[in-house]
């Protein structure tokens, strides 16, 4: 039989999907918060149901690469439009909330930064 080999695997703490994570509560955190505009709210939403309507600009049928993409262009445009209607202020408050946050979960993980697993061959 082979030995089992002991790794370890490094798990970053930042990347694309930790930028998207964050990106998701800032604007949850934008959408609860009296001081931003009703108007502005209604971005996120709305190209929340882009995503969900059956209709596209570039239908997935032609080019399903380039349908999937164009709902990923028009979540981001919407949340980059978001958050720049947003008062600038409030935005720095929310985000400054969040870094904290991930601070103190940072500080209350043991050893996170490593994961012992076994390597199957």
């Amino acid at each position: 039989m082979t030995e089992k080999k002991g790794s370890q695997i490094i798990v970053a703490r930042q990347g694309a999907v930790r930028n998207f994570i964050n990106q998701f509560k800032l604007i949850l955190r934008l959408m609860g918060d009296s001081r931003v505009s009703f108007l502005a709210k209604i971005i996120p939403l709305g190209a929340l149901a882009y995503l969900v309507m059956p209709a596209d600009l570039v239908p997935n049928a032609v080019f399903p690469v380039v349908g999937v993409l164009d709902d990923a262009a028009v979540l981001w445009l919407g949340s980059f439009v978001f958050t720049e209607l947003c008062p600038p202020d409030v935005v720095k408050e929310h985000q400054q909330a969040l870094a904290q946050e991930l601070h103190a979960r940072e500080q209350n993980d043991d050893d996170g930064e490593i994961i012992e697993a076994d390597v199957k061959e």
